[in-house]
């Protein structure tokens, strides 16, 4: 977010049996088309919540697909902004804060 506040991103979460009995937990990101922050970097990007509709997201109680499926929209580009990141962000074996460090344009 352009004011580095954190932000939600919609997912699906599930825990079933496989057929081998074993109890799985999985999970999603939902992706929409991307805005205009993000469209020179790939072709989808992950629904971000309005801080205000988070509750509405995670509410188990209260199911309108209308008014959930109108969540799944881009983000407002506005209140983004993209930034160049090291390459080693590109691997999963990667995971502290200097993946996300902004580096020079190259």
């Amino acid at each position: 977010m352009r004011n580095g506040e954190p932000f939600a991103f919609a997912g699906l979460f599930d825990t079933w049996t496989a057929p081998d009995g074993q109890k799985l937990h999985t999970c999603t990101i939902i992706t929409t088309r991307p805005n205009e922050v993000v469209a020179d970097i790939h072709d989808r990007m992950p629904v971000i919540l309005q801080p205000e509709d988070e509750d509405l997201w995670l509410d188990r109680e209260r199911f309108d697909s209308e008014l959930l499926r109108s969540l799944l929209a881009p983000y407002d580009s506005g209140q983004m902004r993209a930034y160049p990141v090291p390459a080693t962000v590109g691997s999963p074996k990667n995971d502290g804060p200097e993946c996300i460090e902004e580096v020079s344009w190259q």
